[in-house]
């Protein structure tokens, strides 16, 4: 019982200390730890109350000051009153030292329980230092990032602004560099108009001089050429009137000598006709004779009227024909015939030897797309002719020398006509008598009973374009007179013009054209077939005996020409000198193979080789670009 009142009173004591002290000082109340009182040592003088029955309360005197002030400060002096009186009762009881072991036991206690608390936070003031430092060293990694961020960020600002003082410094330099360089161009530009502009009146007034200078030689080679035309016409007529002259005179002598025979016999019968009045026999003979004398006079007086029919007729063949199959006489024909029979029957055996008959276009060389073509018109064109249907007119146009001319004389001959070739170039210097000569042609061909293929060269030369400033009265005469007799398709002939120019030609001239053939050069197989056929022509052809020529089986003539010797002339010589002549035209080619026979010839043995074939080839080569240049040249100026 007295155990259980010492532990209340000393509760009490404690709980009457703790709320005084709590209550002296709120703020250490309110704190996370509280003090206790008892906390402290014994040894303590202000703190250990002491034991002795004579220890007595503070001063009377005082407690009404400190009662004020306590209150007056929040502080209750009734609970330390009735702690002190705890107090006072605990040190009077007889438990007092079991209840100062006990207190110092809980004190013990509590200071342990302090002590744990301490270390606790401790460990939380650690925990919290370390995360305090951990977040300072994030805070201090993301300050250092930020800050090397901002740097970068800085330095690349920094550096953008370099590169754009830069660019700009660099866009001055440049812009002023193009200026400099503008302002140099702009001076180099006006000096170079300054020199164009005296090279111009430099190259004018040269224009001019040979703008005159070729007039003047124009003028010149057209009064030459009217000159030429002239007295060719002139030499024509003077044959003409010399033939008419001769005729006139043996028809005179035979018509004097005839006159003289009928004046005789006519005194023979005036002198006779007394006899025959007497004589009746005579008068029958008479009679007789008298009648067959006028049957040979009107025999004698018709064939001198056929005769000189025939004679016009030849004499009367158009001066502007140049070159024509056509027959003049009447065994024309028939020795033509026999000529080809005799040369038939020569060749024949010959070939049967060792080589094939050449037929078709074999002697023309054309790229085969060009070959069929003209084939094709050849059949067609005989075709035509068997069914008698109007002929077509064609066009060969192309550079010079690529065979248009062999090709229209080749058409006529495999489709069965007679050929007539004249040039444009004779027309012009007819001058008004043009238009009589082109009707005089289309006339003189209408005589031809297998038809006629009138191949006109160089057409562009009078049947350009009526337009056309230089064109005189009398070839525009010329042109509409041909333009007239090519109206309607013919029956009687094919017309087939060739020019260089064809965009030259009048627009009626090119609508009466039914068939548009274009000659290019020769590609280098065509060329490799020509330099092989002009090869056998001028070198091989002329190693072979003289009994294939078209006369030795009829006359026997022997004439031994000098033998050619041809050494190490292979296949790839001629191809590797086709593939050098790239440009050449075949009559170009042709004279190529003329000039390596008088190479030949112009060696003591005759022998061709390799090495003399490729030094004509190379020449003329240089020479055929020289003539290129030599070309342009002339034209340049103009």
């Amino acid at each position: 019982m007295s155990s259980i009142k010492l532990s209340t009173c000393a509760t009490m004591a404690t709980a009457a200390v703790a709320a005084g002290f709590s209550i002296s000082n709120p703020s250490y109340a309110e704190g996370s730890s509280w003090f206790n009182p008892f906390s402290y040592s014994r040894s303590s003088p202000e703190n250990e109350p002491k034991s002795d029955d004579k220890t007595s309360p503070a001063p009377a005197s005082n407690s009404a000051d400190d009662e004020s002030s306590g209150r007056s400060s929040g502080f209750d002096p009734d609970a330390l009153e009735r702690a002190a009186k705890a107090l006072r009762e605990m040190n009077s009881s007889s438990y007092s030292k079991d209840l100062y072991r006990i207190m110092r036991a809980q004190e013990k206690t509590r200071l342990a329980e302090l002590e744990n608390d301490k270390l606790m936070m401790e460990l939380h003031q650690i925990k919290r230092d370390i995360e305090g430092q951990q977040n300072m060293a994030e805070e201090q990694r993301r300050l250092v990032e930020e800050q090397s961020r901002v740097l970068a960020q800085v330095k690349r600002e920094e550096d953008k602004m370099a590169r754009d003082r830069m660019q700009r410094e660099h866009e001055k330099q440049r812009q002023n560099n193009v200026e400099m360089i503008k302002m140099q161009e702009e001076a180099a530009i006006r000096q170079e108009q300054e020199k164009q502009k005296t090279e111009e009146q430099i190259q004018a007034r040269q224009r001019q001089t040979e703008k005159e200078r070729a007039k003047i030689e124009q003028e010149t080679l057209r009064v030459k050429a009217m000159a030429e035309a002239e007295a060719r016409v002139h030499e024509a007529k003077l044959t003409e009137d010399y033939n008419k002259n001769i005729l006139r005179k043996t028809m005179d002598g035979e018509k004097d000598k005839w006159l003289a025979a009928i004046n005789t016999t006519f005194s023979h019968i005036e002198g006779g006709l007394r006899e025959l009045l007497n004589d009746r026999r005579k008068l029958f003979m008479t009679v007789g004779g008298v009648t067959a004398l006028a049957a040979g006079v009107y025999t004698t007086r018709e064939g001198a009227r056929v005769s000189w029919g025939y004679i016009n007729r030849i004499l009367g063949q158009p001066s502007l024909i140049r070159e024509s199959s056509m027959s003049k006489f009447p065994w024309s024909a028939v020795a033509s015939r026999r000529k080809q029979n005799l040369f038939s029957s020569a060749t024949s055996s010959g070939e049967a030897k060792g080589s094939t008959v050449r037929s078709g276009f074999d002697n023309v060389v054309l790229h085969p797309s060009l070959q069929r073509r003209i084939e094709q018109l050849a059949r067609a064109t005989s075709n035509t002719k068997a069914h008698q249907a109007p002929f077509r007119n064609m066009l060969f146009y192309g550079p010079p020398g690529t065979g248009k001319t062999l090709v229209a004389r080749e058409i006529a001959r495999k489709s069965g006509l007679d050929y007539a070739m004249m040039t444009g170039g004779d027309v012009a210097p007819l001058g008004p008598q043009a238009v009589t000569k082109i009707h005089e042609i289309f006339d003189w061909a209408k005589n031809s009973k297998k038809g006629l293929l009138l191949f006109i060269d160089e057409a562009d030369a009078f049947l350009c374009e009526r337009n056309s400033t230089y064109m005189s009265e009398a070839q525009r005469s010329a042109l509409n007179a041909l333009l007239f007799r090519t109206g309607d398709q013919s029956r009687d002939i094919v017309l087939v013009l060739a020019t260089n120019r064809p965009g030259d030609l009048d627009s009626a001239v090119t609508d009466r054209i039914d068939d548009v053939i274009e000659f290019p050069l020769p590609g280098e197989e065509e060329r490799y077939k020509l330099l092989n056929l002009y090869l056998n022509k001028y070198i091989s052809d002329e190693n072979k005996d003289d009994t294939k020529s078209k006369w030795g089986p009829v006359f026997k003539i022997r004439k031994k020409p000098q033998s050619i010797t041809i050494k190490d002339l292979s296949e790839d010589v001629i191809r590797e000198a086709a593939r050098k002549t790239e440009g050449f035209s075949g009559r170009e080619i042709a004279k190529l193979m003329a000039s390596v026979q008088a190479a030949v010839y112009g060696r003591p043995d005759c022998t061709l080789d390799s090495q003399l074939f490729n030094e004509i080839v190379d020449y003329k080569v240089s020479e055929h670009h020289q003539r290129i240049k030599l070309a342009a040249e002339s034209v340049q100026p103009a």
